[in-house]
């Protein structure tokens, strides 16, 4: 495994080819930091690799899957009677390395009371990358010893993939003193290393002391990073690695270069010269006999799983459900159908990508169009309510929210099959940069925001109990080819239905969008819906998204932005040009104030949703009463057929208030 003359270990470590102790025996035309050190002095002897000064340990080298195992030290901050008295933040630059964190196989993990920890780097060097976590305290001596760190005590969150550069930071609350904790740690570490210990809460540096001496364990990606694999046909490069013959090369995940492995039917080393050998005819039979055994195993494993992944995921409880509540809108998948309407996860049928998930677009056995939400992970504790809220997502029947046709459950994480909407989300609609847009009238833009406030109204007053969004934005707002509004993700995986009165540990939620209350009471409410239904109009008013860059290159919240405008009269200057000519007489000030009394800091100041639809219903038959009835070849082609040529046709829905038809009938 090492060249001919090289030590093959440094203690109980073997070190493959190309790395090596000492630059004669190591692949340093490849990568320099292929050359490790073996640190002798300690018994038994241990590799290090790094610069100088900074070295890591490492305890396991893998040839097959490029992977590497290093302990990696802690970052931590101490207090003393709110002042700081030891620290040490560590960060890393790998760009000149052949190693970069694994996003599968690591997190970052914080260990501590009230602090917000912070992992920030480089992608590339472009592309910055920021995440984090919040730790509480509170009520944490009844957090079981070895429970996962879900924020109590300790959290814990994803990195990414090709991650160059990182460094750890902290923000802690500092009002509230935990004298038994003085000390917060932040670590990138592998998967499932670290659980909650109370112990590490207490007294100074204690975790480094007691369970973090050498470091955390960190699963680093290796390869050959200055190259990639050879195109077919064309000759090979002079520093190709894959030197031996039965051997080839394969693009790695994580970043870029390639691996090299030997071919079917041959092992050992292919960086090395021969490095892989034939198998003999005998290993071979028993070899062929091992994996139809292994074969047939994992067949009757695969299929026990799926069957207790069924039941895990409620499906027995939701076949109950179906036939006693006679809910027959709702199909029942399997995985393998879900595959053969992705084509297996096709990347091509990807058509959103988030921090929860994916979701493909799909085409089922009967020719059906869909889109399939497959989620990353599922909380254990919201598994039990699944079935309910499929059961509450069958009986919404709204023309104006996305619906709910079938969900998959013999998986580890259940997915979830919606209709599909064709033309898109609201936010590329109204922010789009294309030169060849077409303007959108104030028409569309009111018949979008009285669409999107009907289905959240339905959604908190008309369904057998209150269900909340709770993640309203422009970007869960779909358009179907007639530009009708559709109201989407809110489905069992983000679904919110409690009291009002609920603590609620973690609050989800878009920037830009979250209602401040909400965060600082951890009570989500109908008004937290509210909150984040008035930037969605005020992105329709202004087209400037929630987050947005001003005329000094400064980043602005329109949810703050504007209230001030309007608060001093100048938020006319905010107003897209487009719509302020096409605009009735006041309908344009009435939207303005729509949006800001849903802006209201409080929620009790702030209007039901089925008063903002009211409202909303209103200013489309002022805006009709000022211009008039459109015909549908009076608009841009892009936008025929999304109108009607009455003002409340079958596409709306709710009441008016008997004030309203009474001023109507007078007229």
């Amino acid at each position: 495994m090492s060249l001919q003359g090289c030590p093959d270990k440094c203690g109980d470590v073997p070190i493959p080819y190309p790395f090596g102790i000492g630059t004669q025996c190591a692949a340093t035309s490849l990568n320099s930091y292929f050359n490790l050190i073996c640190d002798s002095t300690t018994d038994p002897p241990r590799p290090m690799v790094g610069d100088p000064g900074t070295e890591d340990e490492i305890t396991d080298i893998s040839l097959e899957h490029g992977e590497m195992c290093v302990l990696s030290p802690v970052s931590y901050i101490c207090f003393k009677s709110n002042t700081k008295f030891n620290s040490s933040n560590l960060g890393y630059d790998l760009q000149l390395t052949p190693f970069l964190p694994s996003p599968s196989r690591n997190r970052f993990t914080v260990i501590g009371c009230n602090t917000l920890g912070l992992v920030s780097g480089y992608k590339d060097t472009a592309s910055q990358y920021v995440a984090g976590c919040y730790s509480y305290c509170e009520g944490v001596n009844n957090t079981t010893e070895g429970a996962p760190c879900a924020g109590m005590g300790c959290c814990e969150t994803a990195i990414p993939a090709n991650l160059t550069s990182f460094g750890v930071m902290f923000e802690m609350n500092q009002s509230k003193v935990w004298r038994f904790n003085p000390c917060f740690y932040g670590m990138v570490a592998e998967v499932g290393w670290y659980n909650f210990s109370q112990q590490d809460l207490v007294g100074r540096l204690g975790f480094i002391n007691d369970r973090a001496k050498k470091g955390a364990p960190v699963i680093a990606d290796w390869a050959i990073r200055n190259g990639s694999c050879p195109e077919k046909g064309k000759d090979k490069p002079n520093d190709y690695a894959c030197i031996s013959a039965n051997s080839y090369c394969t693009a790695v995940n994580n970043g870029p270069g390639y691996l090299c492995q030997c071919s079917k039917g041959y092992e050992g080393n292919p960086y090395l010269p021969n490095g892989c050998q034939g198998l003999s005819v005998s290993g071979t039979v028993v070899m062929a006999l091992a994996c139809l055994l292994l074969m047939q195993f994992q067949r009757k494993r695969h299929m026990k799983e799926k069957d207790e992944y069924f039941k895990q995921n409620g499906g027995l409880q939701l076949y109950d459900e179906m036939r006693s509540r006679q809910v027959d809108t709702i199909r029942i998948l399997t995985e393998k159908e879900i595959k053969r309407a992705t084509d297996n996860y096709n990347e091509d049928r990807v058509i959103g990508c988030g921090g929860q998930g994916m979701v493909y677009k799909g085409t089922l056995d009967d020719q059906k169009e869909v889109a399939i939400k497959k989620s990353k992970v599922i909380n254990d504790d919201c598994r039990e309510e699944f079935v309910n809220e499929i059961i509450i997502l069958s009986q919404i029947n709204h023309r104006n929210i996305v619906r709910l046709i079938g969900c998959c459950l013999d998986v580890d994480v259940p997915m979830l099959v919606y209709e599909f909407v064709s033309r898109g989300t609201l936010s590329e609609f109204i922010h789009s940069t294309d030169y060849r847009r077409s303007p959108i009238p104030l028409d569309l833009r009111l018949k979008v925001a009285t669409q999107s406030a009907e289905a959240l109204a339905y959604l908190h007053s008309s369904t057998a109990r209150t269900i909340l969004h709770g993640d309203v934005k422009s970007a869960n707002i779909l358009l179907d080819d007639q530009l009708n509004a559709k109201v989407a993700d809110f489905g069992a995986s983000t679904l919110k239905s409690m009291d009002e009165s609920e603590f609620i540990m973690f609050v989800h939620g878009t920037l830009g969008y979250l209602d401040p209350e909400s965060f600082i009471s951890h009570c989500l409410t109908d008004r937290s819906d509210v909150y984040s239904f008035g930037v969605v109009l005020l992105e329709l008013m202004t087209r400037k998204r929630a987050i947005y860059k001003d005329n000094f290159n400064e980043k602005q919240a329109l949810s703050y932005s504007f209230p001030l405008k309007f608060h001093q009269k100048k938020h006319q200057t905010m107003l897209d040009t487009e719509i302020i000519e096409d605009a009735g007489t006041g309908v344009l000030e009435k939207m303005a104030e729509l949006a800001v009394h849903c802006l209201s800091p409080r929620g009790d100041d702030r209007p039901t949703m089925k008063e903002v639809a009211e409202r909303l219903q209103m200013m489309r038959r002022l805006q009709f009463d000022a211009t008039g009835a459109h015909e549908n070849n009076s608009y841009p082609e892009n936008y025929k057929g999304a109108y009607s040529v009455v003002p409340f046709d079958e596409t709306t829905q709710g009441t008016i208030s008997m004030s309203e038809l009474v001023e109507d009938l007078a007229r």
